[in-house]
Parts: C-alpha cells; sequence; structure tokens
C-alpha cells in the first residue's frame, strides 16, 4: 500500500480541521454594511544585527575604560610609594642633622674656650641704623647715647 499514490483533492475541504469548530456565515454581516479587505501581511521583523553591533561595542568600551581606570590606579599607587619612601629618606636625613647640631651645640662651650673667648658679663645690643647700643649694658647705653665705633 505504501506505493500506491494518494488521490488529489481539489480546493475545498469537507471535513473541518480536528479541534476546530466549522467556519459559517453569520447572518445579516453584510447588511451592517460591512466587509471584508485585504490586509498587508505584517512586515518582516527587522534584524537583530544592528542590536548586537551596539552591544559590542558599548562591551568594548566598558571594558577599554575599566582597564584605563586600572592602569591610572597603578600608575597612582606606584607614585604614591614612591613619594612615601622619599618621605622616609627626608626625614631620617633631617634626624640627622639634628643630632649633629646638638653635637656641635654640646662641644660650643669647649671650642671657644680653645678660641680665647670669656663669657660676657653684661649683654649689649647695637642699633646699625641708629648707630646707637641698645640694650642692658652700660647707663650710656640704656639713656640711648651715640658712640662712634
Amino acid at each position: 500500500m505504501s506505493a500506491l499514490r494518494a488521490p488529489a483533492t481539489t480546493g475545498t475541504r469537507t471535513g473541518a480541521a480536528p479541534g476546530r469548530a466549522p467556519l459559517s456565515a453569520v447572518e445579516g454581516g453584510a447588511a451592517r454594511g460591512r466587509r471584508l479587505d485585504a490586509v498587508r501581511a505584517p512586515l518582516q521583523a527587522t534584524s537583530g544585527v544592528p542590536f548586537l553591533v551596539l552591544c559590542g561595542i558599548v562591551l568594548t568600551v566598558a571594558l577599554l575604560a575599566a582597564l584605563l581606570l586600572n592602569i591610572t590606579m597603578a600608575r597612582g599607587s606606584y607614585e604614591t610609594a614612591q613619594l612615601q619612601r622619599e618621605v622616609g629618606r627626608v626625614a631620617q636625613d633631617v634626624q640627622t642633622k639634628q643630632a649633629e647640631l646638638r653635637a656641635h651645640e654640646a662641644s660650643l662651650p669647649e671650642r671657644a674656650e680653645q678660641l680665647g673667648m670669656v663669657p660676657a658679663d653684661e649683654v649689649t645690643m647695637i642699633s646699625i641704623d641708629t648707630r646707637t647700643k641698645a640694650g642692658i649694658g652700660s647707663k650710656k647705653g640704656a639713656q640711648g647715647s651715640t658712640e662712634e665705633p
């Protein structure tokens, strides 16, 4: 039986499709002035390629922005570490210089004695502008007398 051909059918169907109700005309449908018009077929769905290209571009830009941000942060971190090392070296140099200064201040009286200096009994200051003695040195200096050098 499989070799036999099925009988050809004409364009009309006599039986309804299974699961569907048979079509029938509604009475008075033409009397109401309604008629059936031809409807255009729906437009073909547009391609999704432009949307995918846009998504790819946005993703690429986002990844490049993240990469640039990461590079900038790494560079800033490197510079910060370098500056911290330099600050540490400068602080150490300052401590060394302060220790040297304290050592020189301690040896100052001995050096002054070696050079023949003696401590002053009275302190007197001289004003260069007015060329007068000022301070607690002598009574003449306290009164503001002028002396020629």
